[in-house]
C-alpha cells in the first residue's frame, strides 16, 4: 500500500504543475506578456551574443591583435554613427505609431511606416558619402591599415539605419523575432560564415576582409529583413491613401535622438578615447572585456524594447496606477537578473576572455569595475524609455549630456596613464552619476520611485 501511495503521488501532482504552467504561459496580463516578450528578446540577444562572441573570439584569433584592434574600432564607429543616423526614428516609432493607431490616423500610419524608411534611407547615403570624403581628405593622417576598412564602414551604414528602423517598426507591432533576430543573429551568422570562408579560401584575414564581410551581412540581412516585414505589413494594415508629416515624425524623434546620441556616446566613448591613447593590442583585450560583459547590458535592452510602446499607452489612457505598477514590474525584472548575470559572469570571467587568446586574460581586473556601473545603472530599469514616451525626452537628454561630458572628461584624465582600467572606471562613475539623475528627473517629473529597493509610489 505504502508502494502505491509512492508511485501515485507523482502523478497526482503532475497535473498541478502542468496546469500552472499552462496557466503562465496562457496569461494575457500585461505582466506576463512583458515577461514572455522580453524572454524573446533576451533569448535572442544572448543567441546573438553567443554567435558575436564566437565571431570576435575566431576574428581575433585568425588576424591577430593588431588588425583585431582595427577592426573594432572601426566597427564601433559604424554602431555610434548608424545607430545615430535615424534621427531617433527607430525609438520614436514606439510612440508615433501606438499614437496613430489610438486616433484612428490609418493615412498618417501607412505614410510612416514606408516614408519613415526611405528617410532614413536617403540621408544616411548622403551622410555616408560626406563620410567618405572626410575620410579621404584626413587619409595623410590616418593609419594606413584602417583607411579602406574606414571607407567599407561608409558602405555599410546605409543599410544599418534602415534595420534599426525596420527593427523599430517591428518592435512597435510585438514583432520581437521579426525586429531582431535579422540584425542580431542572421547578421552575425553571416559574418561568421563569410569570414570563415575567406579564410578557408586562404585569405590574409586583415581588417579590410572582416569590414568586407560585416558590409555583406549587413546588406543581406537588412534586405531580407525587409520583404519580411512588407508581407507582414500588408496583412495588418488596410490599404489606402498615405500622408507624411516629415516634420512632426521629426519633432518627437530629435529629442529623442539626443537621449539616444549621449547614450551611444556614453557607451563608446572608452574604446574611441583608448585608441588615441594606447596601441591596437590594448584596444582589443578592453573591448574583449566589454563583450564579455555585454550579457548585462542585454537584460536592460529587452525591457526597455518591450515596455516602450507599453508606457505610451497606459499614459495615453490616463491609467497612472496602472502605469506605475508596470513601472515598478519593468525595474524588478531589469536589475535581479542583471545582478546574476553579472555574478555569473565575473565567476567565469578568465576562461572566457581565454577563448579571444592567452593575452585577452590580462584584462581580468577590468571586469569588475566596468561591472559596477552596469548593476547600479539596471537598479532603476528601463527609465529613459519611461521619459522618453512620456514627453520628457529633452530632460532625459540632459542628464545623458551631463554623464557624457563626465565621461569624456574622466576618459581623457584616466586613460593615458590607466589605459583599459581608466576607461572602465571613467564609464562605470558616469553611469552611477547618470543613474542618479535619472532617478532624480522621474521622481520631480511624475512623482514615481524608480528604484528597484524601496518605496515604489
Amino acid at each position: 500500500m505504502a508502494v502505491t501511495d509512492t508511485q501515485s503521488a507523482p502523478a497526482s501532482r503532475s497535473p498541478g504543475v502542468i496546469a500552472r504552467l499552462r496557466a503562465m504561459l496562457g496569461d494575457s496580463s500585461e505582466a506576463s506578456l512583458t515577461k514572455r516578450l522580453a524572454g524573446t528578446i533576451f533569448i535572442i540577444r544572448v543567441i546573438s551574443a553567443g554567435l558575436a562572441y564566437v565571431a570576435q573570439i575566431l576574428l581575433a584569433r585568425w588576424m591577430g591583435t593588431s588588425d583585431y584592434g582595427v577592426y573594432v574600432y572601426v566597427w564601433t564607429w559604424v554602431l555610434l554613427l548608424g545607430s545615430m543616423m535615424d534621427f531617433g526614428t527607430s525609438a520614436s516609432a514606439q510612440k508615433i505609431i501606438p499614437e496613430y493607431r489610438a486616433s484612428g490616423d490609418d493615412a498618417l500610419l501607412r505614410g510612416f511606416l514606408i516614408g519613415s524608411r526611405w528617410m532614413t534611407f536617403i540621408v544616411s547615403s548622403l551622410v555616408s558619402l560626406l563620410l567618405a570624403y572626410l575620410v579621404t581628405m584626413l587619409s595623410p593622417w590616418l593609419d594606413p591599415a584602417s583607411v579602406m576598412p574606414l571607407y567599407l564602414g561608409c558602405l555599410i551604414l546605409p543599410a544599418f539605419v534602415v534595420a534599426n528602423m525596420q527593427d523599430g517598426i517591428a518592435r512597435s507591432h510585438d514583432w520581437m523575432r521579426l525586429g531582431l533576430m535579422p540584425q542580431f543573429i542572421v547578421r552575425q551568422s553571416l559574418i561568421i560564415g563569410f569570414t570563415a570562408g575567406a579564410f578557408v579560401l586562404g585569405f590574409r584575414l586583415s581588417a579590410t576582409i572582416a569590414m568586407l564581410a560585416s558590409a555583406a551581412a549587413v546588406w543581406f540581412a537588412m534586405i531580407g529583413q525587409m520583404i519580411v516585414l512588407n508581407r507582414r505589413l500588408d496583412s495588418v494594415v488596410t490599404s489606402g491613401p498615405k500622408a507624411y508629416d516629415f516634420r512632426g515624425w521629426l519633432s518627437v524623434s530629435l529629442p529623442i535622438l539626443l537621449v539616444e546620441s549621449f547614450y551611444l556616446l556614453l557607451s563608446y566613448t572608452d574604446v574611441l578615447v583608448l585608441q588615441q591613447f594606447r596601441p591596437s593590442e590594448e584596444v582589443g583585450i578592453y573591448f574583449a572585456v566589454i563583450k564579455t560583459l555585454v550579457l548585462v547590458s542585454f537584460i536592460h535592452y529587452a525591457m526597455s524594447a518591450t515596455t516602450a510602446h507599453r508606457f505610451t499607452e497606459y499614459h495615453a489612457a490616463g491609467d497612472r496606477e496602472r502605469l506605475a505598477a508596470y513601472v515598478a514590474h519593468a525595474i524588478k525584472w531589469t536589475f535581479w537578473p542583471s545582478l546574476a548575470a553579472t555574478l555569473v559572469l565575473l565567476a567565469l570571467g578568465k576562461p572566457l576572455l581565454w577563448l579571444f587568446g592567452p593575452q585577452f586574460v590580462t584584462g581580468y581586473s577590468i571586469m569588475f569595475i566596468a561591472a559596477i556601473g552596469l548593476v547600479v545603472r539596471a537598479a532603476i530599469g528601463p527609465v529613459e524609455r519611461l521619459l522618453n514616451m512620456l514627453g520628457h525626452q529633452h530632460a532625459c537628454a540632459g542628464a545623458y549630456a551631463l554623464a557624457f561630458g563626465m565621461n569624456v572628461a574622466l576618459c581623457f584624465a584616466l586613460v593615458p596613464r590607466y589605459g583599459g582600467h581608466g576607461a572602465a572606471a571613467a564609464t562605470s562613475i558616469s553611469l552611477v552619476f547618470e543613474t542618479i539623475l535619472l532617478f532624480w528627473i522621474v521622481r520631480q517629473k511624475l512623482g514615481l520611485h524608480v528604484l528597484v529597493f524601496g518605496k515604489k509610489s
